[in-house]
């Protein structure tokens, strides 16, 4: 599949003044500035107390930029306590970080809009970028960031600059670079459910040109969630990460950051409990007793029936309207445990020619995920994924950014011209299997509503109390149907064996940013970028459920019955 994208971004005109004085107001960080060496390709002409920000590509002052942006600094972090992305909506309150069935699904939203889901072959429409490094997955930034000088969260489509599939918005995350004075820092946090996070870094000189720092960051914390059948708890906190970095400045005009770094996580995630308060009467409504015959149909009325089903198939009713106990519910055996790591190279170098500044960033990344998982989020076991390393992701991705950009006429053109290249190898598992109840959970729920409800027998075969009544209700049609309800009935521990997905994605970009000063106050804003995007997908699937294609051969003749359809 190839994609081609012409973006004609904002031939807009800006007032600047207005726009700096409304965004003094709104900015989180309306404090300290972030050094004009700290920043891509250098600043001019800023004041100390200026906020510096790259979200034109170049370093400008925060009150300059006509983009709806939330500059976060180091301190402002500090003293919110965020440490990943997720907790920056304490600061930037347009921003929402939610993660579904697995954090490596991590979706942000900027405005409330984002991309859901948890298909791994999508990016996401909000961009993620780490030290200029596009990271196509946002989940694979909601891991530790260690000592960060500042976050930049830009809202509506940033798709000129800010990279692929940016229509949502872009959260820019800068670290710390390496100082040439020598310096050290420390934390530790206490919390409860025995949390622990220790924090600590190192920066200097190593020599005149070449400075280093290091930052690591170890996170530990007992689970929240109690999952009294397995006597263990669930979504805990097992983190480990580090940064190693080098900069190079043989003269003033050339600067050259290397960057390493590596993440590991093994916890357990995503466990789920149900919080209704309108269930309160409908469960105590459900009063007959479990098993026996009719109890779906008996409480039917009164609610959901396959929370009726569930219950007669042993699910703790409680377990649906728990108050916040951060009790849940899983199935005998089954666990959440996921593992994770995330590592990667990246190197930036900038050099001001005079009249040109040019800026190349270079970056290989590589992330693996697995994750198990009760995904049917009850006592009863309908669906789950292995703890076997079979549901999993990987990524490996190459990127390679070139920007140029200058002033011309007097200064009064700010030009920028840049390209983009990625290549991203996925490579895929996919175990999910249906549980050792699934075939008794779905024949109960056939027979327990509409006109069969008299026959529900959850204990039976085929939860139908008398297989001579089923039959003769459907004449003819009777015997095959019956066989296949059976069938269905056997279902169980069957499924996926191991679904493997490949997908190879190429994707190149041109883009051209120009900012016209017409005057002191107005400025004209004109962006253009070509997208050309190439994606290969392949899948094989293994499945040993046969109950399935039987049933659909053994039920083909009467699919034209029009008397049965009826």
């Amino acid at each position: 599949m190839t994609r081609y994208t012409l973006l004609a971004a904002c031939a807009a005109a800006c007032f600047v003044a207005p726009i700096a004085a409304a965004q003094a107001t709104t900015d989180a960080n309306a404090g300290q500035a972030a050094p004009a060496d700290q920043t891509a390709g250098g600043a001019q002409d800023l004041n100390a107390a200026d906020i510096v920000v790259t979200a034109q590509g170049r370093a400008q002052a925060l009150a300059d930029v006509p983009v709806a942006i939330s500059a976060v600094n180091a301190d402002s972090l500090a003293l919110s306590g965020a440490n990943d992305i997720r907790q920056l909506n304490q600061l930037a309150p347009s921003l929402l970080v939610t993660s579904t069935g697995s954090e490596a699904n991590g979706s942000p939203r900027i405005r409330g809009i984002g991309t859901v889901g948890d298909n791994p072959g999508l990016e996401s429409s909000v961009v993620v970028l780490i030290d200029g490094v596009y990271r196509s997955r946002a989940g694979i930034g909601l891991n530790e960031l260690g000592e960060i000088d500042r976050v930049e969260v830009l809202r509506g489509p940033q798709g000129t600059l800010g990279g692929r599939n940016s229509s949502a918005g872009l959260i820019s995350v800068v670290s710390k670079r390496p100082s040439f004075t020598f310096g050290a820092n420390g934390e530790v946090t206490y919390g409860n459910f025995d949390f622990w996070r220790l924090a600590a870094g190192v920066t200097g000189p190593i020599s005149e040109t070449l400075a280093f720092r290091l930052d690591g960051v170890y996170v530990k914390r007992d689970g929240f969630y109690n999952d009294r059948t397995n006597d263990t708890t669930i979504n805990d906190r097992d983190r480990f990460f580090g940064r190693a970095q080098l900069v190079f400045e043989p003269t003033d005009a050339i600067s050259f950051r290397l960057i390493g770094d590596y993440t590991k996580r093994d916890e357990s995630c995503c466990a789920a409990t149900y919080v209704s308060p309108s269930m309160n009467e409908f469960i105590g409504n459900l009063t007959t007793p479990v098993g026996s015959v009719n109890a779906g149909v008996a409480a039917g009325s009164n609610g959901n029936n396959i929370i009726n089903v569930l219950r007669d198939l042993g699910q703790n009713l409680g377990a649906f309207n728990q108050n916040y106990s951060r009790d849940v519910s899983v199935t005998p055996g089954r666990s959440y445990g996921g593992k994770m790591e995330d590592w990667g190279v990246s190197g930036q170098l900038d050099w001001d020619f005079g009249g040109v500044k040019l800026t190349s960033i270079t970056a290989y990344r590589d992330y693996y995920n697995t994750q198990a998982g009760d995904v049917d989020y009850g006592t009863v076991d309908i669906l789950y994924n292995a703890n076997d390393g079979n549901n999993r992701r990987q990524f490996r991705t190459f990127t390679q950014e070139l920007r140029l950009n200058g002033s011309a006429f007097g200064d009064k053109l700010d030009w920028l011209i840049g390209g983009f290249f990625m290549d991203e190898k996925y490579r895929g598992r996919s175990n999910l299997r249906f549980g050792s109840q699934y075939g008794r959970f779905a024949t109960c729920r056939l027979i327990s509503g509409g006109g069969l409800a008299a026959l529900y027998n959850p204990a039976a075969a085929g939860c139908v109390a008398s297989q001579a009544a089923f039959s003769g209700a459907f004449g003819a049609a009777g015997a095959p149907l019956l066989a296949s309800l059976l069938r269905l009935d056997g279902l169980n521990d069957r499924g996926s064996t191991v679904d493997f997905y490949s997908q190879n994605t190429t994707s190149f970009a041109a883009f051209t940013h120009n900012i016209i000063h017409i005057t002191d106050t107005f400025d004209l804003t004109l962006g253009l970028r070509y997208t050309k995007d190439k994606k290969r997908f392949s899948a094989t699937f293994g499945n040993d459920n046969v109950a399935c294609t039987q049933n659909q051969a053994a039920l083909t003749p009467f699919l034209t019955n029009t008397a049965l359809a009826a």
